[in-house]
């Protein structure tokens, strides 16, 4: 059974920084391609940051480059995003996901399981 469980979130200022985890369980971490998005009430899931299964390979959405980061230890099973510089737009419910793909796929339903989600507000 694959779990995908997020931790880290909260409530912070603007300006402030958060450090998402994500802890995969059940799955052949390595072979997996980890993503996070979010979502903010009546709005879409949207692609934030995403890494291939060796770490190699990144991309962000424009809203999060030069802002977010996101990292891997494929021998803990856990992927990271730092978040700094966070707006109060960066407020939503983010999500982690992995997908059995070579590169990074931006579009939800290319993923293959999902965390239950955590809560990130920013306040101005």
């Amino acid at each position: 059974q694959v779990q995908l469980v997020e931790s880290g979130g909260g409530l912070v200022q603007a300006g402030g920084s958060l450090r998402l985890s994500c802890a995969a369980s059940g799955l052949t971490f390595s072979l997996y391609t980890m993503a996070w998005f979010r979502q903010a009430p009546g709005k879409e899931r949207d692609f934030v940051a995403g890494i291939s299964w060796s770490g190699g390979g990144t991309v962000y959405a424009d809203s999060a480059k030069g802002r977010f980061t996101i990292s891997r230890d494929n021998f803990k099973y856990t992927v990271h995003l730092q978040m700094n510089s966070l707006k109060p737009e960066d407020t939503a419910v983010y999500y982690c996901a992995a997908a059995r793909r070579l590169r990074v796929e931006t579009i939800p339903s290319n993923y293959d399981y999902w965390g239950q989600g955590i809560q990130v507000t920013v306040s101005s």
